[in-house]
């Protein structure tokens, strides 16, 4: 796009003395990863409130997995679009106000009587606002702010997301267990609330608001203009994707992510082991052990993506997930034993390792639309993690037990290492699709 104003278009980065040695971009990044763990909150808390609701309003868990359904699929359907709405309007305004949306829904569960309030407060506020403060917030920010290091970065602010989960999830287990579910509601809300003001402060939408280069960048960059029809641009950019063969195989193996993690281990676990005799804290515990090697895993992941071919990254970590699954039904019991925790390192070093890779496939696929392209693709993530949140309750309901979502998502997770291992390495220029 043509820039016509010099006011916000500098030709060269200003010189100020006495500048950090650090980088502003890694301000940017920090103040990103702990408003992603402030919207993490609330997805802490779908699993260790599946019980108690049905205990209190005896409804069934295929109900209450269909409000996670929802929160899940609106989660990464309103990806692309807030990636668009960013382009705008700006990452600030836009992370402010879905944080806003997320307090909010999450505070008004507490008024709660009836199954279609849970659909709406829980699905479809708190599915808006976390959907826009998804990862296309993440890849937004490191587009805009990183020249260099862009895996390691990448790896890094989708850790957050599990260090979010290992902080407020043994917190939010002892609330549910010791004062009930009413309460970590409002715990998760005023936890939103309070990272609004670090975001209207501190972050920046550009580099040249503050006469920087990207990290990394030999050039000074001027700020775009701001791009207008957001919702167009989206759907334009999503008619041009599916046109190409990539798109598919990458929406695909990370609709089985999504599958295999949030819809399955982050809904279904802590219930699941409920259902062997294990305590609700206990299980809430485990899920944050996996919350601490996932930020591990993500990072290294991050760092693998830089040095090799993400394609195979994504081929190992799909099959390792998916053998790890079939044998998690043998290793549910009452009490927590070396190979249960074995698992779940292993499941915690894999969890969303998958993001780092995927992105860098979307970057070297899609070009400037990646960030919405991965919108997208992380749109399909979160389809998978709805149907399988849903699904998993209805399983549940209909053969006492979660063993044959356990097998199945294994299955799935060895056809999506396959997936993986054919995409072509030709990049896709998404212009071209159109002609």
């Amino acid at each position: 796009m043509t820039q016509t104003t010099d006011a916000i278009v500098p030709t060269q980065e200003p010189s100020v003395p006495g500048r950090p040695r650090i980088h502003r971009a890694w301000f940017v990044a920090a103040v990103t990863f702990v408003t992603i763990i402030g919207a993490a909150a609330f997805r802490s808390l779908p699993g260790l409130l599946i019980d108690p609701l049905h205990q209190d309003f005896h409804w069934s868990r295929g109900t209450i997995g269909a409000a996670v359904s929802i929160n899940l699929a609106l989660y990464g359907l309103t990806a692309p679009f807030a990636a668009a709405l960013m382009d705008r309007f700006g990452i600030r305004r836009v992370v402010a106000i879905a944080l806003t949306v997320i307090a909010v829904g999450s505070g008004l569960t507490v008024w709660m009587t009836a199954a279609w309030q849970l659909l709406l407060c829980w699905g479809l506020l708190v599915g808006l606002g976390s959907g826009s403060m998804a990862l296309a917030f993440a890849a937004t920010v490191t587009n805009r702010w990183f020249t260099e290091r862009k895996g390691l970065v990448t790896g890094i602010l989708t850790a957050a997301s599990a260090s979010g989960q290992l902080i407020f999830l043994p917190l939010l287990s002892w609330i549910v267990t010791k004062h009930g579910w009413r309460p970590a509601s409002v715990t998760v809300s005023l936890a939103a609330l309070a990272v609004v003001p670090f975001v209207w402060l501190l972050l920046r939408d550009h580099p040249a608001d503050v006469g920087q280069k990207p990290y990394g960048a030999t050039e000074f960059v001027p700020k775009p203009e701001p791009v207008q029809g957001a919702a167009r641009r989206a759907v334009t950019v999503l008619l041009s994707a599916v046109r190409t063969g990539p798109f598919w195989l990458l929406a695909g193996t990370f609709a089985i992510c999504g599958a295999s993690t949030n819809g399955l281990i982050q809904t279904h676990f802590v219930p699941a082991a409920h259902d062997h005799g294990m305590p609700i804290t206990a299980a809430a515990s485990l899920l944050a052990v996996i919350g601490v090697f996932d930020v591990i895993g993500t990072v290294a992941s991050g760092w693998f993506t830089d040095r090799f071919e993400p394609r195979r990254l994504l081929a190992v970590y799909y099959a390792l997930r998916g053998i790890s699954l079939l044998f998690l039904p043998m290793l549910l019991a009452p009490t927590v034993h070396p190979p249960m925790i074995f698992f779940i390192v292993f499941y915690g070093l894999d969890w969303v390792a998958t993001v780092p890779p995927t992105l860098a496939l979307c970057r070297e696929q899609y070009g400037e639309d990646s960030a919405i392209v991965f919108g997208w693709v992380l749109a399909s993530h979160q389809v998978g993690a709805a149907l399988v949140a849903f699904l998993g309750g209805v399983a549940r309901d209909v053969f006492g037990s979660y063993n044959v979502v356990w097998y199945a998502s294994g299955t799935l997770c060895a056809v999506a290492a396959l997936m993986a291992l054919v995409i072509r390495r030709r990049p896709v220029r998404v212009a071209a699709a159109l002609a």
